[in-house]
């Protein structure tokens, strides 16, 4: 059974623009699924379709029983108000302790549970995030973009901490990004989606071997290849890291 499977017939904005068209796919139980594609393709209105934060659309939304959703957005959203380890505890409450330290020190964040958002780099802020949205055990893991604006080794050291905590429960994850390469060294499928109004344009199945650095040479020239063979659909996507 398909951990998630979503129709999207139309989704119109408020102003009366049709951003979704048939935009159909299912995801199964432990499957990484990136979905690419240009700027207004619609991808942060589809995850929030799939998380219910909006309702108003033409189609149909089915999860599995009980399904736990995360959602890692673009930005941490993390309380300022509130220590890192009172930050986790919003979605833990039990996490503290001997058991909080070897959650932090699993992302790099070792003596970091009574700082202050405000005192954390925005590298460390993310691996906070990142670490909470897998606290609650998601059975579908929602992802926006969660690493843009970094620097390069910082995603990187982030998409490395992502694949070990995912190897580890193996939720379903939607990861939403712009860039090519890192769709490509992260998941199982691609979803590209056309310009809008958007819709499923190619559904394309990563077949290398895991770990796949994002600048590695079977990952760099899968990225040769779909450019050379999908010119015009990837035009508004970037090759390389954000």
């Amino acid at each position: 059974m398909n951990t998630l499977s979503v129709t999207v017939s139309a989704k119109h904005y408020p102003n009366g623009h049709c951003a979704i068209r048939n935009l159909a796919f299912s995801a199964a139980p432990g499957e990484f699924v990136a979905i690419v594609g240009p700027s207004g393709a619609g991808k942060t209105t589809l995850l929030k379709i799939i998380s219910g934060l909006d309702t108003a659309y033409d189609g149909s939304l089915e999860l599995a029983q009980q399904t736990r959703v995360g959602f890692m957005f673009q930005e941490p959203r993390l309380m300022p108000w509130l220590t890192v380890a009172d930050n986790l505890a919003l979605a833990d409450k039990h996490v503290s302790g001997d058991v909080l330290a070897q959650a932090l020190e699993r992302v790099g964040l070792k003596d970091c549970a009574g700082l202050f958002p405000q005192q954390l780099s925005g590298g460390m802020q993310r691996r906070v995030a990142l670490l909470r949205a897998f606290l609650i055990a998601p059975q579908l893991l929602l992802m926006d973009e969660p690493f843009q604006s970094l620097d390069g080794p910082t995603a990187e050291q982030l998409r490395t901490q992502l694949c070990t905590l995912w190897q580890a429960s193996r939720p379903t994850v939607l990861f939403v990004t712009h860039h090519l390469a890192e769709a490509l060294s992260l998941a199982d499928r691609v979803l590209f989606l056309s310009a809008g109004p958007s819709h499923i344009a190619l559904d394309f199945a990563v077949s290398l071997p895991r770990p796949r650095g994002l600048e590695s040479a079977a990952v760099q020239q899968l990225v040769q290849q779909l450019q050379q063979d999908y010119p015009d659909l990837l035009k508004g996507s970037l090759a390389g890291a954000a």
